[in-house]
Parts: structure tokens; C-alpha cells; sequence
């Protein structure tokens, strides 16, 4: 078992939510905390509106893989620049990441493995390598893997996959290996399998 998924397990058990719905997660076993005081902890916590603000913006965090604290607050105050409900416009941003689409898509199984995928040259985007995980996209974009990447077993894998479902404001041509983002999404619109409170995340944020 390679450190980033046992990170990833980790997370799922310190959380005590299934962030990306799979089958292996260890909280489909137990729902309580990691170590030997994990379920008496669990029983006697009283969660503070701090820690109810905390575990939301780590749960949101969390779902997108490999984001940074840093990474993270950067975007939030992009959301808190834009017109509109800050909390939606923070899901916008991050379900226009690149790596999200390409997950979104399904063309990788995991959101770790998107990065990895985008970062390693297989993903173009109208047409042009794009190399850079946190590229934003726009509305209409053209999503597509690389003619010599079609044919790796894990992305056909990935494709063939009933863990997940391709969200409405993607389309996605699976012949030829390519997709368009047609709009951004609102946080209804996302499939997360696990509740998501941005408004909480925009409560610790603005403390």
C-alpha cells in the first residue's frame, strides 16, 4: 500500500466520512476515528460550532485530493471576490480545476490519480498539453486524452467503472476518448457522496 493511500484511508477514518463513496473505505467497517481510543472519542465528543467549521472545510478540502492549506484559502478568497453566494462560487472553482474533470469524467479512478494523470502529460485541452492539475477551465472547453494514452489499462478501467456517475454539466464521448465542460456547477449539481457544508467553510474562513 503506497503513503498517499494509506493518507487517504486515514482521512476517511479521522473524519469518520466516506469523502469518495468507494467500496474499500475502512469507515464502511468502522465509523469512528483512527488508534485504540478512536470509538470512545467518538462517543464523548461534543462538537463545538469551531469544530463543526473545521471538519467542514477539512471534509471539503480533504475531497479534492492534493490541495494545501495555502492553495485552498487562495481559492476561497477568489470565491469571496466573485458576485454571488460565496459558498457556491467556492464549488464552482474547485469543480473547474482540471483534475476535477478529468476525475469528474472518469477517465482515472481516484482524484489522487487525476493529478498524477494531468501532471504526466496525458490531457489535453482544446487541442493543447496542459500540464498544471489546478488549470481553471472555462464554459465550453474541450477535454481529451492523449492519442498514445487511450490504451493504458487503468484509464480503460476507469472508463468501464459503475462507482460513479458523469455529472449533468459534463458531456462525454467515450469513443473518442473526450469531453466538454459545459457549465459551471452549483453545489446541488455536484455528486459528492458524502454531505458537503461549504456555508461552514465560509463561517471559518471569515472568523
Amino acid at each position: 500500500m503506497t503513503k498517499r493511500l494509506q493518507a487517504k484511508y486515514k482521512i476517511n477514518r479521522r473524519l469518520g466520512a466516506n469523502l469518495w463513496g468507494r467500496p474499500k473505505s475502512p469507515v464502511n467497517r468502522r465509523e469512528y476515528g483512527p488508534g485504540q481510543h478512536g470509538p470512545t472519542n467518538q462517543r464523548r465528543r461534543k462538537v463545538s460550532d469551531f469544530g463543526a467549521q473545521l471538519s467542514a472545510k477539512q471534509k471539503l478540502k480533504g475531497y479534492y485530493g492534493n490541495i494545501g492549506e495555502r492553495q485552498f484559502r487562495n481559492i476561497y478568497q477568489e470565491a469571496v471576490r466573485q458576485k454571488g453566494d460565496t459558498g457556491e462560487r467556492l464549488i464552482g472553482l474547485l469543480e473547474r480545476r482540471l483534475d476535477i474533470v478529468v476525475y469528474r469524467m472518469k477517465f482515472v479512478s481516484t482524484v489522487f490519480a487525476s493529478r498524477q494523470f494531468v501532471n504526466h502529460g496525458h490531457v489535453r485541452v482544446n487541442g493543447q498539453r496542459v500540464t498544471v492539475p489546478s488549470y481553471v477551465l472555462q464554459e465550453g472547453d474541450v477535454i481529451e486524452v492523449k492519442e498514445k494514452s487511450r490504451e493504458l489499462a487503468f484509464v480503460l478501467e476507469a472508463m468501464q467503472s459503475v462507482e460513479r456517475d458523469v455529472p449533468d454539466y459534463l458531456e462525454i464521448d467515450y469513443k473518442a476518448m473526450q469531453g466538454k465542460f459545459v457549465r459551471i456547477p452549483a453545489l446541488g449539481d455536484v455528486p459528492y457522496p458524502v454531505q458537503m457544508e461549504p456555508n461552514l467553510v465560509v463561517e471559518f474562513y471569515s472568523r
